[in-house]
């Protein structure tokens, strides 16, 4: 699994973690992710802004 980093407020969206408090839950891939999401943290705009930083463990 990847994780995706947030280039403005350093947020990670963790796809082994998922974000369950944005009705994402563990497993969820980057990819399920919808294009229009945008980071909890900051209000970045668009979900292509963020950086892949890896696989998780």
């Amino acid at each position: 699994m990847s994780a995706y980093r947030c280039p403005v407020c350093e947020f990670v969206f963790d796809e082994a973690k998922g974000a369950p408090r944005e009705g994402f839950p563990p497993g969820t891939l980057w990819a399920a992710v919808p294009d229009d999401w945008c980071c909890p943290d900051c209000g970045v705009r668009e979900k292509i802004d963020f950086e892949a930083v890896g696989e998780s463990v």
